[in-house]
């Protein structure tokens, strides 16, 4: 017989536990509802852990506690290794299992395909993604590192425009710079090198970009430099000043140029490939402008060719489809995207970068934070039978028991913990 449980004021299922599912359930269950969250990691830290550059060292240890304390506090269920649409039917979630609401906090994990026909059949020829690139960046040199490995050449292009372009850049000069430097038979930390930046480092052992005899690589950009999404925009009710936003953003870039010297080509949008053999070595451009509205346009016979032994894709990821949840092309068919909500389903909303399409930490707590100031409306008044709360937690506790997890959040963090992490 299940036992009698707390009254709440309503039953949530959270898809994902990182940065925006931790907002959903801390806020949520700050009102009284019951968060059930699932996790398909062992681990609910999602890009914080694996779409962030290993040198943001401080920043992920600051968001790992965030989500720590607010996964295990009061009102909150944490169910790892268990994915919707895999391991749990996403419609026996919404109609068996005894949710008022779903929230999706799956964020956007797939790499958004390069929009060039043909592209995708270079992929590890010639072509990678952001993602990863970048899993592989963190990880690979962790004992018993199993995936993708990558050489990293002199003179690739990264083709994106946002902080996670930046960060691919930073990437690829920071490994050929050691690499060049190990050449010389100097040593040097590369996370050090990061926060030192290039021509520093170089001066520290008497040397300059041009002894290194390196060309470096290139961010190509559809837009202006003043377009670049590196900013967040102000919170709504706030205006936005464009000209000092622009002059913003060209100063970050502006900095990040100089500490790892790369080149920018804005207003040039990708048309073709350039393909020698069986590998792909270099793309085709368009030149585009952008008019007064903010459209970018493309120039008519305006073209340019770039060569270059390695293309990167960073032009932003999609979410993973979940069956049985209907999707708009590669995206979810979103009713309102300010609330959340989704399209085609009374009670299933969104939060974080599964809506937004960012991977900006600041935007992913800020949308969730709103959208569960909405939902916590929905449920305003009156709390949910006891008996029901405690079927629910009946099925919650027999699936935790099912992967292993005892319940302790803080006790199964540490178990999970991969060797050499932070």
């Amino acid at each position: 017989m299940a036992a009698t449980s707390p009254a709440y004021r309503s039953h949530v299922a959270i898809i994902g536990g990182a940065t925006a599912g931790a907002e959903a359930a801390d806020k949520l269950a700050s009102e009284g509802a019951l968060c059930v969250v699932f996790e398909q990691n062992d681990r609910p830290y999602g890009k914080v852990e694996d779409g962030l550059p290993r040198w943001h060292a401080a920043l992920r240890r600051k968001e790992y506690e965030l989500i720590d304390t607010k996964l295990s506090r009061d009102g909150v269920h944490f169910v790892p290794r268990t994915a919707i649409g895999r391991d749990v039917h996403f419609e026996d979630l919404l109609r068996a299992w005894g949710f008022d609401l779903i929230v999706l906090a799956n964020g956007a994990w797939r790499d958004r395909p390069l929009p060039v026909d043909g592209a995708d059949a270079y992929v590890g020829r010639g072509l990678v993604y952001q993602n990863p690139l970048i899993y592989w960046f963190n990880h690979h040199h962790e004992p018993g590192y199993a995936g993708a490995r990558y050489e990293i050449p002199d003179g690739a292009l990264v083709i994106g425009g946002g902080l996670a372009s930046i960060d691919v850049v930073k990437v690829l000069q920071l490994v050929k710079v050691r690499d060049a430097l190990a050449a010389r038979g100097i040593e040097q930390d590369l996370l050090a090198m990061e926060a030192k930046g290039i021509p520093d480092t170089l001066a520290k052992h008497g040397l300059t970009w041009d002894d290194l005899g390196l060309q470096g690589c290139t961010l190509v950009y559809r837009r202006r430099i003043e377009d670049m999404p590196l900013t967040e925009p102000p919170p709504p009710g706030r205006p936005d000043d464009a000209v000092k936003s622009a002059t913003v953003r060209r100063k970050i870039l502006e900095k990040a140029q100089s500490k790892f010297l790369f080149r920018v080509e804005p207003l040039a949008t990708p048309t073709g490939l350039i393909v020698e053999g069986d590998r792909l070595v270099g793309m085709r451009f368009a030149r585009t402008r952008v008019d007064e509205g903010g459209s970018v346009d493309v120039v008519p016979g305006a073209e340019l060719e770039l060569r270059a032994p390695l293309v990167v894709s960073s032009i932003g990821s999609i979410p993973e489809p979940i069956q049985g949840l209907g999707m708009h092309g590669e995206l979810l068919r979103i009713e309102d995207h300010e609330r959340g909500k989704i399209a085609d389903f009374e009670h299933v909303f969104g939060c974080g970068n599964v809506i937004t399409g960012k991977g900006n930490l600041v935007a992913s707590r800020r949308h969730s934070g709103q959208v569960a100031a909405h939902l916590v409306q929905r449920f305003n008044g009156g709390t949910r039978p006891g008996e029901h709360t405690a079927e629910l937690l009946d099925r919650v506790r027999e699936r935790q028991r099912h992967v292993g997890f005892d319940g302790d959040y803080r006790a199964w963090i540490e178990r999970v913990r991969p060797d050499g992490s932070s």
